[in-house]
Formats: structure tokens, sequence, C-alpha cells
């Protein structure tokens, strides 16, 4: 199928395919006595962009002929920015390197051949977390230099599962069903609802569910699929299943929901471990978290592991691609204690697992009662089934967005919605 360009994502941009075909024989020789300036764009000015200066520093200090400046920018400008000017065919007008959301990768890559840097000859991804592959690979070439986990964790506080003569080890390689009447019990005994979620607004725990069943909205061909989607099926009977257990808290945003756990209202967190940051801005709590794997889903072939967001660096098929190559391979391909570093000053996870045997990844950490969270994750990461996620995953979102809350209070049947849905997507996709 042919894909054209969602309406709502480009908004009203043009499709136009830019740069030249590579040729993979011609090689571009870096003259190391000339002054080489690469521009990065990032967003982020707590994570991304002060993580990317770091990694400049570092090859600067080494590499004096090279200057590297970094551009914070909002994620949703970096991407209109992108298509406004690949559109354009002004690839002149964008930076060296750019930092693009692994849900978005496959959006850009198929949209604009040949306007990426493939780098199959250049980064080795056998050292990197499998999941991270797929996304940014399109006809059996590669683009990215994967970066940060959204691995994700059931996070939960020891303190409360006391009270209500719960066992930690109950948390341990469960499914959603079996968490939600821990739920119940922990609500009968302490009075705290299990966990917020906003998956009315934000179908975010749907995708985790999904891709710990190595599923996704869309089939291996890119087709839609949600009404013979089993996995999709169980995610949102799950949903529904918490919801109207009495142990959820709905959260209409990003701030309300955060408020539930920094204010001790719900007893687990269920999202990725960049969360980590946000649970320890309430110092009086520090102590009385764990981490447990993700439960699964039941009725469908599901492990205790999945992703929720991330991202990856993608090179630019400009002049100075070779240069930009280099530094990207040099740092973020090769030097474990730039992650070692990075993990330990921004609680970055990256996705290089020679990295993961680092000082920081065995570290024990007070707030979380001397656990080793970050060696239980780095563990989790490496169960995470791979799935592509396709070109139009907001729009899937959407989609299913739509109909949830009909599904939820039981107007609509699971399948009646999952049929409105897909009918939904694929107007605004074909």
């Amino acid at each position: 199928m042919k894909k054209k360009l969602s309406v709502l994502f480009f908004m009203g941009l043009g499709l136009v395919a830019c740069g030249t075909k590579e040729d993979k024989n011609e090689t571009v020789k870096v003259d190391e006595n000339s002054k080489k300036v690469l521009t990065v764009w990032a967003w982020d000015k707590n994570f991304n962009v002060p993580i990317m200066e770091k990694a400049a520093k570092i090859y600067s200090e080494k590499n004096s002929n090279i200057e590297i400046k970094v551009v914070d920018n909002g994620r949703d400008d970096i991407e209109q920015k992108i298509h406004t000017s690949l559109s354009a065919n002004a690839i002149k007008t964008l930076p060296d390197i750019v930092l693009i959301e692994d849900y978005a990768a496959q959006k850009f890559l198929t949209s604009y051949p040949n306007s990426f840097m493939p780098l199959d000859d250049i980064i080795d991804y056998n050292e990197f977390a499998k999941y991270k592959i797929p996304p940014m690979t399109v006809e059996n070439k590669t683009y990215g230099v994967p970066f940060d986990s959204g691995v994700t964790g059931l996070f939960y506080r020891r303190d409360y599962l006391k009270e209500a003569g719960i066992s930690e080890e109950r948390l341990q390689n469960i499914t959603w069903q079996e968490l939600i009447e821990i739920g119940k019990e922990v609500k009968d005994k302490t009075g705290k609802q299990l966990m917020a979620d906003m998956a009315l607004h934000d179908p975010g725990i749907i995708r985790v569910m999904m891709q710990s069943a190595g599923s996704w909205y869309f089939n291996e061909k890119g087709e839609v699929d949600f009404t013979k989607n089993e996995a999709l099926k169980n995610a949102i009977l799950t949903v529904k299943d918490l919801f109207n257990s009495g142990v959820v808290n709905q959260a209409s945003g990003w701030g309300e929901w955060v408020s539930n756990f920094t204010s001790g209202d719900v007893a687990t967190i269920s999202t990725g471990a960049w969360i980590i940051g946000s649970i320890k801005t309430e110092n009086s709590q520090s102590g009385k978290w764990g981490v447990a794997p993700i439960p699964r889903l039941e009725e469908t072939k599901s492990v205790n592991a999945s992703n929720l967001g991330g991202s990856s660096w993608y090179i630019l098929n400009k002049d100075n691609k070779e240069v930009a190559a280099k530094f990207m391979k040099s740092v973020f391909a090769e030097n474990k204690e730039f992650y070692n570093d990075i993990l330990t000053e921004r609680g970055a996870i990256g996705t290089f697992l020679p990295s993961q045997t680092t000082v920081a990844y065995e570290a024990s950490d007070v707030f979380f009662d001397n656990q080793k969270v970050y060696q239980e994750f780095s563990k989790w990461m490496k169960e995470i089934p791979s799935v592509n996620y396709g070109v139009y995953v907001r729009e899937a979102d959407q989609a299913v967005v739509s109909v949830l809350k009909y599904i939820v209070e039981g107007q609509m049947s699971v399948e009646e919605g999952l049929e409105k849905a897909e009918a939904q997507l694929k107007s605004q996709i074909q």
C-alpha cells in the first residue's frame, strides 16, 4: 500500500521525496585539519540536551577541529520543522543530527527516502537492545543510533503493601488481573487506590500491554490491525477491568497523574523508568519505594517486560554526514563510561548493552530501599519484545481514544469499538 501523509500529523504538508540516491561505495574524506561545525537538534533541557552537550564536550576535547552546537527545540517543533524542510526539498536548513522519538521514526524514514544516512556499516547494532532496531529499519537498511530506553516497571510503595499484609514477592511476574486483586486488598486495608492512569486521554498503558505481547497497532505488512488483534483487544478489556474495579484514579493529564503518586494517594505506578526523576521529587518518600517487573496480559502470549517511549539519533544526508557518524559512533556506540555518567547525572538508561556492566548499573539506590533498580531495568530491557511501530502511531492512539471511554463505560462492546476505531484510522491514512 502506498504510504500517504496523515492530515493530522503533517497539517496539510505535501509529500515530496528529497535527496538523491546514495552510492554505498562512495566515501567522503574528512579533512582533519579543517574546522567542522556540526549542529544537533534535541528537546528537553533537563535531559536530552545536556546529555548531547556532554557527548559533544567529550568528543571535541579529543577532536579540536570539530565544533558541535546543540540547539534546544520542543519535540513537536523539531518534527514540524523536519517535515516542512524535507517537503520543500530544503535539507540544508536542517541540522546534521536530530533526535527523533522512536514512535515517529518510521514516518520520517518512509516519507522522505534518502534524507537520512544509513548506518549499517558504521554502528554495530548487535550491541544495542534488540527492540530498538525495527523502528529505525526500512527495506533492510538501519538509520538510527539507538539512545534511551523506555523500559517499564511496576513501581510500588513498600509501606502500603506492608500495611495491607501483602508480601512484595506477590508482585513478581504477575498478570494485570492479579494486580487488580492486589489493588482491592490494598484499598480495603489502607484506603489507598492501586494506581492512577490517564488511558482515556493517552493510551500509553495500552501500548505497554500490546508490546509485552509482541504486538502493535499494525501487522508485519504495515496494515492496520485492530479487529483481529487479540493483544489489543485484551489490553482494552484489561483497561476496562482496571477502571471498573474501583482501585484506579482517572487522571486527565500529566500533572494530575504525577500528583497522585507524589502526594501518596496511590500504591503503584506502571510506566517507563524515566519516571524515577519525578518519583524522587518527594524526598519524604525515600526508602518507601520498590520496583518489580511490569504485569503481563492474560490469554495472550505476553511477557513481564515492555517499553513506553524512548528516542534515537538520526544523521541527515548532508555534507558533514561522515563527520557526524564518526562522532556518534565514538560516543554513543563505544563509550561505556559516557553511559555510566549520564545514568548517574540524569537518570538516563541507555540501550548500549556493554554499558550496563558499569558501576552505575550495579549501584543500590537509597530512595528505593537500596534496591539495585537500574540493574533490574537493564535485565528487563533485554526481554522487551521487538515490534515495528509503523508510520501512524499517533493517529492510531487517537482512534483508540475515540472509542475507549465508551468501551470502558459499557456503552460499546470491544468488538464494535475496534471496528469503529479501525475505520476511523483507515479513513485518515488512505
